[in-house]
């Protein structure tokens, strides 16, 4: 199926909003799928622990992040300092009880992926979560420091990104080797409701757009077109009527007011400039509290959905907002 929502063509980057939204929802096939042929997806505690390398990297780290964060151990043979810090690593794996998936990678064996992460000496940890990397720490951390910056991560990912962890089983047997190839995904009946809300689109009916979207979701809520199309509805259905002059003189007096600050957002990423919409909720993030600083948050990993969670503008604002949010 050829991507449908083209009235926002040259606005943002619609292939790659198309393909974050179906590597999530082949995430959620791929739970459904382990649902249904045992255990309602639990995990035993040795799939906690994984070793990865660069062929397997994109499904058992960048998937899996879209479901539990993932730290990544990058250690080799000969380091001794690795030597201490794996087994501390591996056994809080298991005691965090699904909260993360420890994946280990030997560099020596995967030149790329330590040249992509830059990094210039082991041991190294990272974090990925929701596709996107966070360093944590370098070096064989003390036990209580280590612990100090997963139960951040853990927090982080669960209270912002809605990563709840894996069901943990102790009597699951391991998991087998997962194919590379995807499930077969049937063909849903919606195509006349996507088709309708395209043309809404087209006319400048954004709330016919939103609910004929809602309506499509309403019984189907993994259909990844939907999800794309609802994103980039609302967004211009919020800008709808708006005086531009207006909002962003309203911003520009207000630094600190969220809601001046989300409007002009909005207009910035309608008229194609990303960067300055993501860096103006960022800062927002910086200077506000509470119940402003969650709507500035949760605006942001809207906007993220419309462009796309593999633009390098959205991985770059994603680190931005682990920063500001740390």
């Amino acid at each position: 199926m050829q991507p449908r929502n083209m009235s926002m063509s040259g606005v943002v980057d619609l292939a790659a909003v198309k393909a974050a939204q179906e590597a999530k929802a082949k995430a959620e096939q791929a739970r459904a799928e382990s649902a249904r042929q045992g255990g309602g997806g639990a995990v035993s505690p040795a799939d906690l622990v994984i070793d990865v390398d660069e062929a397997g990297f994109e499904s058992e780290v960048l998937q899996r992040s879209t479901e539990v964060p993932v730290v990544i151990d990058f250690w080799a043979e000969w380091c001794q300092p690795c030597k201490q810090l794996s087994p501390v690593l591996e056994r809080l794996a298991v005691e965090y009880d699904g909260k993360f998936v420890l994946a280990k990678i030997d560099v020596d064996a995967n030149q790329m992926l330590m040249q992509q992460f830059g990094i210039q000496g082991i041991p190294a940890v990272f974090a990925v979560v929701a596709g996107q990397a966070l360093p944590l720490f370098q070096g064989a951390a003390p036990e209580q420091q280590i612990r100090d910056t997963l139960d951040q991560l853990v927090q982080v990912a669960e209270q912002r990104f809605g990563l709840t962890g894996l069901v943990v089983d102790p009597d699951a047997e391991s998991a087998a080797p997962v194919e590379a190839a995807a499930p077969q995904i049937p063909a849903g009946p919606y195509d006349h409701l996507l088709e309708a809300a395209v043309h809404a689109l087209d006319a400048g009916d954004f709330g016919g757009a939103v609910q004929a979207y809602k309506n499509v979701l309403s019984d189907d809520p993994g259909n990844s077109e939907a999800k794309l199309g609802l994103a980039q509805a609302e967004l211009l259905q919020r800008v709808q009527g708006a005086d531009p002059q207006d909002v962003r003189k309203a911003a520009a007096e207000n630094p600190d007011d969220a809601r001046a600050q989300i409007a002009a957002a909005d207009l910035d990423l309608v008229g194609g400039h990303v960067e300055d919409a993501f860096g103006r909720l960022i800062d927002t993030v910086r200077r506000t509290a509470g119940d402003d600083r969650d709507a500035v948050r949760v605006r942001l990993l809207e906007l993220f959905e419309v462009v796309g969670g593999d633009d390098p503008r959205v991985a770059a604002a994603r680190r931005s907002l682990a920063r500001a949010l740390f």
